[in-house]
């Protein structure tokens, strides 16, 4: 029996949290003896036109998995455009609109008759949960579905296509269970389904030098705290820039705002001396600055596990994250490994406890990394698909 990953696009180089998932769990579970295949489309990624073909379609091997590509076809894309951006905005849509928007997302054929001819010889793991590939592949052989739904409580979620699909396959994935919690809330499981929590793999081989960032980009002593990911509204990441802002006009400080990751983002004048803005930076200085920084602030609010809070805590680093996204609460709660924000004040004095008291920053990170070294490195991982994997297999 293979394994196949049906995602919208796959690559060694696009980031993203569903993507890199994808990537590293077919990879662990192949190194562990599975028979593993990448299913996706010719799109190059999130960020590119969904009808246009920028791989070839067909068969290659990449990192020793088996990669089968299938063409995109012509889609309507400024009137999916127009009815995304009321979801974007939070606005009600009808059930109209509703197919419309999932009928002119991805166009891809191929991939569904694939999977249709084929079904017999695999299991379909579907990631993430909101688009087409998910929504229609997974409905083709729900005995043999199995979703990693990477769910956020979120406008996408709310649609009422969601809901014939959510309950119908065999298995739902987890990573938290605060995104069961959501699950169960929206999609309310028939009894016959398995439901679990298994988190999600966490390469723990790897460290971080402190000071060799420190003295890479001149910061000497100063305390920084360190934001990494992509820099948009998505992230919150306006938001931070905000609020760093005006904890700097409110009284003087000398601690500094580390950025890394990809976007571009708007630093205001007056708080430039106070904001480093690194852009892309390799994965090494990535862990020297995770190593390095008094806190690493997730502001998310949309977050299914969030890997950068799991690779700060590795490095014995606490983190701060914002009070509306259920997961990374969940996280902080549950490890002690940081504190939580609500609003300015919150935040504010979040960062005034960190910095006046590094001893007591050091203990969160160090509870924050005996909570992933518990329970998200992949032997823990792998030996959790394995279950679920043959659970499912005999009852084939």
């Amino acid at each position: 029996m293979k394994l196949a990953f049906v995602t919208p696009w796959y690559g060694p180089d696009i980031p993203g949290g569903a993507e890199a998932e994808t990537r590293k769990t077919a990879s662990q579970l192949h190194q562990a003896g599975y028979d593993v295949e990448i299913l996706t489309t010719c799109i190059r990624d999130f960020h590119a036109d969904w009808a246009t073909n920028y791989h070839k379609p067909g068969f290659s091997v990449e990192d020793e998995l088996v990669v089968r590509r299938f063409r995109v076809e012509k889609r309507d894309q400024q009137t999916f455009d127009q009815i995304n951006f009321k979801l974007m905005q939070g606005h009600f849509i009808s059930l109209a609109e509703e197919e419309i928007f999932n009928n002119e997302m991805i166009h891809c054929p191929d991939l569904y008759a694939f999977i249709s001819e084929h079904q017999e010889a695999y299991i379909f793991f579907f990631i993430p949960y909101m688009f087409t590939t998910t929504y229609v592949g997974a409905q083709i052989c729900p005995e043999r579905s199995i979703m990693i739904p990477c769910l956020h409580d979120e406008a996408y979620a709310r649609l009422n296509i969601h809901k014939q699909v959510f309950p119908s396959i065999r298995a739902l994935l987890l990573h938290v269970q605060a995104e069961k919690e959501l699950a169960d809330t929206l999609y309310p499981d028939s009894g016959k389904q398995i439901r679990a929590v298994i988190g999600e793999g966490v390469n723990t081989d790897w460290q971080g030098n402190g000071n060799r960032f420190r003295e890479k980009y001149r910061l000497d002593n100063t305390p920084f705290v360190l934001y990494a990911g992509r820099r948009d509204a998505g992230k919150n990441t306006p938001q931070l820039i905000h609020y760093w802002q005006h904890y700097l006009q409110a009284a003087p400080h000398t601690e500094k705002l580390v950025l890394i990751g990809p976007g571009e983002i708007s630093i205001p004048a007056d708080a430039q001396d106070n904001i480093l803005d690194l852009g892309f930076i390799s994965m090494q200085d990535k862990y020297d600055a995770y190593a390095a920084a008094t806190l690493l602030c997730q502001p998310s609010l949309n977050e299914s596990f969030s890997l950068v809070i799991m690779e700060s805590w590795l490095a014995g680093t606490p983190v701060l994250v914002h009070a509306d996204c259920a997961v990374t609460r969940s996280h902080v709660r549950e490890s002690n490994g940081g504190l939580y924000f609500g609003n300015y004040a919150e935040f504010s004095a979040t960062l005034d406890y960190f910095f006046a008291n590094p001893k007591k920053a050091l203990q969160m990170g160090q509870q924050g990394r005996a909570y992933v070294l518990a329970n998200f490195q992949w032997p823990t991982i792998v030996a959790k698909y394995d279950h679920i994997i043959k659970t499912i297999m005999a009852d084939l």
